[in-house]
């Protein structure tokens, strides 16, 4: 690897229900064989419809909705739900978001947001003839950890995992089990030119290994099986 390019794709227009967010990528910026564009979940969810009207001054409302998106719920404090949604994904709120919304409204999580890269990869490859990788992201906060940073919950095209394990380290034993969370890193990376009230939504990553350009799925490769979660 010789170094990675992080570019903000600018002067997207508001995100409606029925947009082609292909289309509108593909007409802001030049993509390059090997590019990784990743989408924020909240154009995602706006383009998809995933828009369900919610009064702020409804708790009882917001709560519904909220265990209405949940497979269910692991931790109750105050106003803060900690569920696991139907995708796997464990997150406050089932992802349930108000922000960067029209007031009285909320956005929900993609029914599938592996599909939903797949439908903006394949369009953007239709429109420009070149192949890239698209990584849906969203803000988590993390166990154990002050902050929020951008995670992958769906991609195309791009590694979603890096299996290292038998290759050798620096000083040449063999790594055991290192298995690199490469779309989240990316989604992270990404979310550091894009900004949580910027109003850029999509950034490209360019000079991505080519090894990591394949097939993938964040619910195949990301989300830890029950029977391999230690916390739950």
């Amino acid at each position: 690897m010789t170094g990675i390019e992080i570019l903000p794709v600018t002067g997207l227009p508001e995100v409606q229900p029925g947009d082609m967010i292909a289309d509108l990528i593909a007409e802001r910026v030049s993509l390059r064989r090997g590019d990784v564009v990743v989408v924020t979940q909240k154009i995602v969810s706006k383009a998809e419809g995933r828009l369900v009207p919610l009064s702020p001054d409804d708790p009882a409302a917001r709560l519904e909705l909220i265990e209405a998106e949940s497979r269910r719920v692991l931790r109750r404090r105050g106003d803060l739900v900690i569920s696991e949604t139907p995708h796997g994904f464990v997150c406050a709120n089932a992802g349930v978001d108000v922000s960067n919304v029209e007031p009285g409204w909320a956005a929900l999580l993609p029914v599938d947001p592996d599909r939903s890269a797949r439908r903006i990869r394949d369009g953007l490859q239709a429109r420009t003839g070149t192949t890239v990788g698209v990584i849906v992201s969203d803000t988590f906060g993390r166990p154990w950890r002050i902050g929020l940073t951008d995670v992958a919950v769906g991609c195309a095209g791009v590694a979603a995992v890096v299996d290292l394990r038998g290759t050798p380290d620096a000083a040449g034993r063999p790594l055991e089990v290192t298995e690199v969370a490469v779309a989240d890193a990316l989604a992270g990376a990404a979310d550091l030119v894009m900004g949580k009230a910027a109003g850029v939504p999509v950034a490209v990553v360019r000079g991505v290994p080519e090894a990591w350009l394949r097939e993938s799925s964040v619910r195949d490769e990301v989300v830890r099986p029950h029977a391999e979660d230690l916390f739950r």
